[in-house]
């Protein structure tokens, strides 16, 4: 029985440490892309790198392909194919297979969702043209999180980092509906009617009992063409063809099915390369003349305050209604200050709110303005939730 457990826990523990390893490297690569943005020697080679065009031109309206636009549409439906693998395992194989699993992480991800939208709205409401923005704040950067979890050692017991890990894959859940949903373009219906039949044949061949990953992944590729002809941001390519990749129950310590180990070669590939590339690639901003000024004006204002704020109110208040209301229990035993901790932890939106303000403004001020309001809440958001589980005891759960 302890040999079993421990072979269904360990590739959690190994998920955990490699997320973990990850969110460093991505604060490093944000942290370099501040670097080369602001350097005299070396602000003009970082943007000119970015857009250089290396075509060819694969969907009109983007115009030839740029190194930051192989980067954001390319790449990054990869990430987001990652992500479409972690949900379906996690909803038919994992923590969330079962509705009293889902519960409670459910309602702290919509909570934590919802606040952080409202508090936006509320600041930026004065300014004509904001409102698009309003999901930015509203999902969580899990490597980064679980990067900060990781500096803490053994100060962060591990139920939390389990239940910071499924709030943040429901709320990726979240994020992708809203990219489907709200920052989609003019529909080119034949496009999307060949999105549609590739993945029709994709889930027909695993029907049939194709295993062999190559196949999906060749799938995956005319998939991603076909979306981002359609005029859906391509990346939402990745999250669909994940739902035609199969998945068979695992027992304990056995993980060999297609979607399984296309999981496991696709992670270190997005955690250590695609992820930290996307933060270099859209961090750097200019801090040139960002002033208090700047800081406190509505856009950035309202995305920092998002996460930072509305972040912490969302979850930690929806946890605690539930806790107090009999709905759920609190995670593994956490005490309230952990929880709290956690929920502040939940306002880094790093990756997903870089993205996400890149779809919501064409404007490069405008996208600027939401990386400053992006890097002041997540870094408040990590500071925040470092000092208070660095200084809440063990006794005190």
């Amino acid at each position: 029985m302890a040999e079993a457990r421990r072979a269904v826990i360990s590739p959690l523990r190994d998920f955990l440490a490699s997320e973990a390893a990850g969110g460093i490297v991505l604060i490093v690569a944000a942290a370099a892309a501040m670097l080369a943005a602001n350097l005299p020697a070396t602000v003009h080679f970082y943007h000119g790198l970015l857009h250089l065009e290396t075509g060819p031109v694969l969907a009109k309206p983007l115009g030839p392909m740029s190194l930051h636009l192989w980067i954001n549409d390319g790449l990054m439906a990869a990430f987001f194919l990652l992500v479409g693998l972690e949900i379906k395992r996690e909803l038919l194989d994992g923590r969330l297979s079962s509705w009293e699993r889902r519960r409670l992480p459910a309602i702290a991800a919509a909570a934590g969702m919802a606040m952080p939208a409202i508090v936006y709205l509320a600041i930026t409401r004065s300014e004509p043209g904001l409102g698009e923005g309003w999901a930015i704040p509203a999902a969580t950067d899990i490597a980064f999180a679980i990067g900060v979890l990781a500096l803490l050692g053994s100060r962060a017991p591990p139920a939390l980092k389990l239940f910071l890990t499924t709030v943040a894959i429901v709320d990726d859940m979240g994020a992708v509906a809203i990219i489907a949903l709200f920052y989609t373009a003019k529909i080119n219906l034949l496009a999307l009617a060949a999105a549609v039949a590739v993945f029709a044949a994709m889930l027909i061949a695993g029907r049939m009992g194709v295993r062999r990953n190559a196949f999906y992944l060749i799938g995956f590729v005319a998939l991603w063409y076909c979306v981002l002809l359609s005029g859906v941001h391509a990346t939402i390519a990745g999250v669909v063809a994940a739902m035609a990749v199969p998945i068979r129950s695992s027992a304990p310590g056995k993980h060999d099915s297609p979607l399984h180990r296309l999981e496991h070669s696709l992670h270190p590939w997005v955690a250590f390369a695609i992820v930290p590339l996307f933060g270099f690639a859209n961090a750097g901003v200019s801090l040139g003349g960002a002033g208090l000024a700047q800081l406190l004006a509505p856009l950035p204002l309202g995305v920092a305050a998002g996460l930072f704020v509305g972040k912490q109110i969302g979850i930690f208040g929806s946890i605690w209604a539930a806790v107090k209301l009999g709905i759920a229990k609190r995670p593994g035993g956490a005490s309230w200050r952990e929880i709290y901790g956690l929920a502040m932890l939940c306002g880094i939106g790093f990756t997903m709110s870089l993205f996400i303000g890149d779809l919501a403004f064409a404007d490069p001020a405008a996208v600027d303005a939401v990386k400053l309001g992006v890097l002041l809440g997540s870094i408040l958001s990590a500071l925040g939730g470092f000092l208070i589980l660095r200084f809440t005891s063990r006794e005190q759960a």
